[in-house]
């Protein structure tokens, strides 16, 4: 089972993280990480994610090649979902899809913690569009940028810790979604200062997408 995160934006360190992380997630695949080098450094609301776009569509016909059995769009704000998984020839999966899905059939309800305020909007109607709004307690903004998240200063970690225990007594939920890619490396870290339960879309994609994968496959075979 081969699959192949590609990160919208050009930061290649993020993806080298994503891919880290997903490997720890499901060590027994192959996972392939790409960078989309067209794209912004960041993507910091909705005109970055449609910068991106055309440059995500760009790398298809190189995954075919490749074999992806699945492709996860490694951003949490789902950039280019619909027109990659419309265009792709395998099943296509965004992280914050996955870690919404997850968290609803695990039973939660779930607050996000995301990175600037610029990005609640996008997240917030993605919610509502997958159907999970009456599940989500509240989308958060921790004022962060995603490569200050990437970075991963004890600044940053303390800021994260700071939005998670908030979610933990006001929000009224059991687990929170981490709302940026670059957060997945720092998921451990996280998860000792919370008795939320932690969802981070990069591992919850590794789960989910072979079994998409799988489905595929069969429903292709008859």
């Amino acid at each position: 089972m081969r699959l192949l995160y590609i990160n919208p934006n050009s930061t290649a360190a993020m993806t080298d993280g994503i891919v880290a992380a997903a490997r720890a997630a499901a060590p027994a695949l192959d996972i392939l990480g790409w960078t989309n080098h067209d794209g912004p450094a960041a993507i910091q609301g909705p005109a970055d994610g449609a910068a991106a776009v055309s440059g995500i569509l760009a790398l298809l016909p190189k995954a075919h090649v490749a074999g992806a059995d699945a492709i996860i769009i490694a951003c949490f704000d789902d950039t280019g979902l619909a027109e990659v998984r419309a265009a792709a020839h395998c099943p296509v999966l965004g992280i914050g899809e996955a870690a919404f899905h997850m968290a609803a059939l695990l039973g939660h309800r779930f607050s996000v913690v995301t990175t600037l305020q610029v990005s609640v909007p996008v997240i917030k109607d993605n919610i509502a569009a997958y159907g999970f709004q009456p599940i989500c307690g509240a989308v958060r903004a921790s004022g962060l940028g995603v490569l200050e998240v990437e970075a991963a200063s004890a600044t940053t970690l303390a800021r994260l810790v700071d939005e998670l225990q908030a979610a933990e007594r006001e929000d009224g939920v059991t687990a929170a979604v981490l709302g940026c890619s670059g957060m997945a490396p720092l998921t451990k870290a996280l998860q000792r200062a919370t008795t939320l339960m932690l969802i981070d879309g990069v591992a919850a994609a590794a789960s989910l997408a072979p079994a998409l994968a799988s489905f595929h496959a069969r429903a292709k075979r008859g």
